[in-house]
């Protein structure tokens, strides 16, 4: 045993003779190093204070902590609600004065129906209120596997999966199939859901300029050469296009048939939000795929709020069975949140029934989307931002103020104007420190089957008077101001 231990000391130091100089200098670098860290104190001891104690009590008593959030001013839109009393149907009750709806998302008018209503009540009794449990933990009930065979039969696709939050299911679809080292492009118009999905995923994400299919066709060719240098690392990065079918912020929709052409030119998929074309576009209701003729197989992941032209809670998803399956396993919006009320379910099955029931309601709602749209032209100092169709159009100013707070406050002067004279619209609504490409401030003016052609007369009439009021109001301020900035004190 002694020898054998000497033979190794032997080893050792013939080996340490035969070392090149620089290995033998770098290990000894290496251990003076680490004694230094050993034997070396990792802080310096503060100087001493020669403070009294009742100047130590001052300072304290005078220490003021950072706050926890920025100051926010309590005349923020944010903080100032207009109070709803009563279902957000055709008529809606603000504030205690009952208006004509030109705000809330109900395009369909199903939000007041009987029929969805009675079906509600009828699973209120049967299950309850809530569901208390994620779909993993007995949080899966029959009404939802219903909901979503129902949806996927109303799509064309094999499978469709719901999610309780429709803002959650986009957020949580993207990341679930896209991780970090994978590639998203993404149009910059994309909602505040999407960007979320995006943070989530950890991906590379390159933006491309809104609609703009030749800037898009660029950063695929530039990706395209870089995957030509590193081709081992090109075969396991994923790469996924992600757009709105309609866009929430600029109402209008996305090319989709070039798009389509360019997913199969560069390997890419395609990730589509329909929330505000789900219910909306299309001979039945199915979307922008059907508005263009577009195969739904070409697009690998569709996803959709119910909280639209549904009129319910929650959202979905739907494609192919093996793509939708994997989101049961990483869906994070599923899998960690209790699963739709089934109250809300049956409310949506019934919507859906009333859909397929009646195609032509789509029909009606384009109708009354072209009446407004065309109503809204040659508004003063506004403009309408949107397609003939969409059924959420906005209202911008043709020219800026140069102040994005003084532009909020003019658009909040045309609310108010007609919410008195009891039309209800509505501002957009951004978190400006969050948004990537914040949108300009605006009015939306929403669209529903309910409407008729006297409430669209109406309202346009109103906002054409409130522009003009506010207009002058603004003129009038202008003219306060600079004839007291021009004033000459007298000698």
């Amino acid at each position: 045993m002694a020898s054998g231990q000497q033979w190794v000391l032997v080893e050792m130091v013939q080996a340490f003779y035969e070392a090149p100089a620089y290995h033998l200098i770098l290990e000894g670098i290496l251990i003076l190093w680490i004694i230094r860290l050993l034997f070396s104190k990792t802080y310096k001891l503060q100087e001493r204070s020669d403070l009294t104690e009742k100047e130590k009590e001052e300072l304290i008593e005078e220490w003021q902590p950072e706050p926890l959030v920025p100051t926010v001013s309590k005349d923020h839109p944010s903080l100032n609600y207009d109070v709803v009393s009563g279902p957000p149907s055709h008529k809606i009750i603000v504030n205690g004065k009952e208006c004509i709806n030109f705000a809330s998302f109900n395009f369909l008018g199903l939000l007041d129906n009987e029929r969805v209503k009675q079906k509600a009540l009828a699973s209120l009794k049967k299950y309850g209120v809530g569901t208390c449990g994620p779909r993993g933990f007995y949080g899966t009930f029959d009404v939802h596997l219903e909901l979503e065979e129902r949806l996927a039969k109303f799509m064309r696709t094999e499978e469709a999966i719901i999610y309780s939050y429709g803002f959650a299911t986009i957020a949580s679809a993207i990341p679930a199939y896209s991780k970090r080292g994978d590639i998203i492009f993404v149009d910059e118009a994309a909602c505040f859901s999407i960007q979320k999905g995006l943070q989530a995923s950890r991906s590379l994400i390159k933006y491309f300029k809104h609609n703009d299919m030749e800037d898009l066709e660029r950063l695929l060719k530039e990706q395209e050469l870089e995957d030509q240098k590193n081709p081992r690392k090109a075969r396991v990065t994923r790469k996924f296009i992600v757009v709105e079918g309609l866009y929430m912020n600029t109402s209008d929709l996305c090319p989709l048939p070039e798009l389509v052409k360019l997913k199969y030119k560069y390997k890419v998929r395609i990730f589509m939000e329909e929330s505000m074309s789900f219910g909306v576009l299309g001979e039945h209701g199915r979307g922008v795929t059907e508005h263009f003729g577009v195969s739904i197989d070409d697009i690998d992941l569709i996803s959709a709020n119910m909280e639209n032209a549904v009129a319910s809670i929650g959202g979905f998803c739907c494609g192919r069975s093996f793509v939708i399956d994997h989101q049961r396993l990483s869906g994070q919006g599923y899998c960690f949140s209790a699963s739709l009320p089934p109250m809300l379910a049956a409310a949506a099955i019934e919507a859906l029934n009333i859909m397929e029931e009646d195609p032509g309601i789509f029909t009606i709602l384009r109708g009354r989307c072209q009446r407004v749209h065309k109503a809204l032209q040659g508004i003063p100092g506004l403009k309408v931002v949107g397609e003939v169709f969409a059924p959420a159009l906005h209202l911008q100013l043709e020219q800026s103020t140069g102040s994005r707070e003084s532009d909020i406050r003019t658009l909040r002067g045309v609310i108010d104007y007609c919410l008195e004279r009891q039309i209800a619209l509505t501002q957009a609504r951004y978190l400006d420190k969050e948004e990537r490409f914040l949108p300009p401030p605006s009015i939306r003016v929403v669209v529903t089957v309910e409407q008729t052609e006297e409430d669209i007369e109406k309202a346009a009439s109103c906002i054409r008077e409130a522009a003009i009021s506010v207009h002058q109001r603004s003129q009038d301020r202008s003219l306060v101001t600079d004839t007291a900035s021009n004033r000459q004190p007298f000698s």
